[in-house]
């Protein structure tokens, strides 16, 4: 499966919850969704009961509203960390695979929503959702105040990995760029939640998806040069940091049903 560079998951949890809250209109959050990632539709071998394969999101959520949908929940899953996620086994492999889910509750189950790249020609790039049962317990809440603490945590057990901004030519100019840009307090930082959120979750967003870009760049570099020893530090510091981003993100994407 594609390795989306926005996430997929994150504004439709945030949009979908303002628009299931009586805070935005239907096509003010579709709009705000695809805005970031390009079209959204039901994959095209979907055969799940309430989806119609390439179906667009606007007519999706439509319909699953008329079916009881009254909840979505953000899952980042990782191998041995599902965060989120709850079942079934086919659910899961492809939401770890992903690093991402949507859990949607309806009034009397609960499906899984799974994303991957769509992708038709030169030009159109897009998002196809896939439709997975899941289980029907509540996920394992995420608080905010826990989340925040371990990823402030996290920052500053890394930052003597990472070095201050001055010596971590090493690591490329776009890692570069993203850490001075988490230095430099005139970056007013941006988030994707919508209406409804606490301000609390606004900060906690914003922070953390900042740092993910950090992370998912540092991720892609070689280490050449490094030793080592000094490889496995980074690895590790970076495990511990894409661990906290990701509950970090969570919580807050999920702070709307707090």
């Amino acid at each position: 499966m594609p390795d989306l560079a926005e996430l997929s998951s994150a504004p439709l949890v945030a949009w979908g919850s303002a628009w299931l809250a009586g805070l935005a209109g239907l096509d003010d959050a579709v709009d705000a969704v695809e805005r970031r990632t390009g079209p959204h539709v039901i994959a095209g071998d979907c055969d799940a009961p309430l989806f119609e394969a390439g179906a667009p999101l606007r007519t999706t959520l439509a319909r699953l509203r008329t079916s009881g949908l009254r909840a979505m929940h953000l899952s980042l899953p990782v191998p041995g960390d599902p965060l989120g996620l709850i079942g079934s086994a086919e659910l899961n492999s492809a939401a770890i695979e992903a690093r991402e889910a949507v859990l949607l509750t309806l009034a009397d189950h609960q499906i899984g929503l799974v994303p991957s790249e769509d992708r038709r020609g030169s030009s159109y790039v897009g998002v196809a959702w896939t439709p997975y049962p899941a289980a029907d317990t509540a996920p394992q809440p995420v608080r905010l105040a826990e989340a925040e603490h371990r990823l402030n945590r996290a920052i500053t057990e890394s930052t003597a990995v990472f070095g201050r901004v001055d010596d971590v030519a090493a690591w490329g100019p776009e890692v570069g760029r993203a850490l001075a840009d988490l230095r430099d307090p005139g970056s007013a930082p941006t988030d994707g939640l919508a209406p409804g959120y606490p301000q609390r979750a606004h900060r906690l967003a914003a922070l953390a998806d900042r740092l993910a870009v950090v992370v998912r760049l540092a991720g892609r570099d070689d280490g050449r040069g490094l030793s080592a020893t000094q490889m496995a530090a980074r690895g590790e510091a970076l495990r511990s940091l894409d661990a906290a981003v990701r509950r970090a993100r969570v919580a807050a994407y999920n702070a709307v049903h707090a």
